[in-house]
């Protein structure tokens, strides 16, 4: 590209005629859009050329997803999950699963970074709440990982409490940055860059009208399977990227957040994750033998108390005869966000010169309008 010649801007999925289903997504089409919810990144990007572990090239990142405004500790949200393949982490799992129930924020980082990211998690709330490990119970906060060896220095270790502590302070409502930020600087989705991607659904009134909101770190999958809108674009494109190098190990993983302000027990919210898992399928994953398929779910709509002198805690409850919109929308919302990942991303050079092409969305616009026609017959 010539000198002062920018690229074109990246731009969203709905931006390039994509067909996305049939639910209108919220006001900022992100997670945000269940009210309450807050997203903040921190980015580490410095350094280039041959690989010196401690030193670089760094290209990583920590994102946190708080599920309430002002108190996740002490009014607890209720929580549920899904593995589709377990190769991967989200520490803290197996007590959502069990408990039905999300006490701390939510991190996404790099594989070798969960523990650090742990440790910095539990001092800030420990500094926030005095009385944990003494009038109340210990506390294993929520961090799921996926793997940016290709394009950074996972051994070096270079996320810590600055970073954990930068994107708690920068978490707020409203536009989610996407791509190569946060804990997804250093991902790669079907060997185009790809990262953090959101979306929302906001059901019809008389489906209750209720938002769902899903946040990914996207790390999965060969170009060759890569769909947009239900169209193998990975196998169109896959010619014009023949013979460039490309990561040949590590297809793995995504963590897939979901939201929704929809009364729901953990159970029902568990069964809408696995839903989630039917939207990654959409765009290509087979979850590989070596790849980790985590979903997290959350509803913000009861508050369950840490302490309460009552016997009884009541919930509103959404009928199961009345959950298949949900299902619907989680699924389109979950698609939407994976893609988004791939069009907010923009072309990364990491260690060793490794390097991942952004999707060419010119290309991928044209595809669009070509097959659009060939659909409506």
């Amino acid at each position: 590209m010539g000198e002062g010649v920018r690229a074109a801007p990246r731009r969203r999925a709905r931006e390039l005629g994509i067909p996305l289903g049939r639910y209108r997504p919220g006001r900022f089409n992100a997670i945000t859009d269940v009210a309450g919810v807050r997203v903040g990144h921190s980015t580490v990007i410095r350094g280039s050329g041959h690989l010196e572990p401690g030193k670089g090239p760094v290209r990583t990142g920590v994102t946190v997803i708080l599920p309430d405004p002002e108190n996740v500790f002490e009014e607890r949200v209720v929580g549920g999950g899904f593995i589709l393949n377990g190769a991967g982490e989200v520490s803290g799992i197996t007590q959502v699963l069990e408990w039905g129930l999300i006490e701390t924020p939510i991190f996404l980082t790099n594989t070798l970074s969960v523990g650090a990211v742990t440790d910095a998690a539990v001092r800030w709330m420990v500094e926030r709440y005095p009385g944990i490990g003494d009038t109340h119970d210990v506390i294993l906060p929520l961090v799921g990982e996926c793997d940016d060896s290709w394009l950074n220095d996972v051994a070096g270790c270079h996320i810590g409490e600055a970073q954990v502590r930068e994107a708690l302070a920068a978490a707020s409502t409203g536009p989610v940055p996407e791509g190569n930020v946060g804990g997804g600087t250093g991902m790669i989705t079907c060997d185009f860059k790809s990262g953090i991607g959101t979306s929302s659904r906001r059901l019809r009134q008389e489906d209750g009208g209720y938002t769902v909101g899903v946040l990914v770190m996207s790390n999965f999958g060969q170009m060759h399977q890569l769909r947009v809108g239900g169209l193998p674009v990975g196998e169109v494109l896959r010619e014009r990227y023949a013979g460039k190098p490309s990561r040949q190990a590590s297809y793995g993983s995504i963590i897939a957040v979901i939201a929704t302000d929809a009364p729901l027990t953990s159970h029902q919210l568990s069964r809408l994750a696995k839903r989630g898992a039917l939207g990654i399928g959409r765009v290509g994953s087979t979850a590989r033998h070596g790849s980790g398929e985590i979903l997290l779910a959350f509803s913000t709509a009861n508050k369950v108390p840490r302490q309460t002198r009552k016997m009884i805690y009541r919930m509103k409850v959404l009928l199961d005869a009345r959950i298949d919109p949900l299902y619907e929308a989680v699924i389109e919302a979950t698609e939407e966000a994976i893609v988004n990942s791939l069009c907010m991303a923009e072309d990364m050079e990491g260690v060793n010169g490794n390097f991942s092409p952004a999707l060419p969305l010119a290309e991928v616009e044209e595809l669009m309008a070509r097959w659009q026609p060939a659909r409506g017959k």
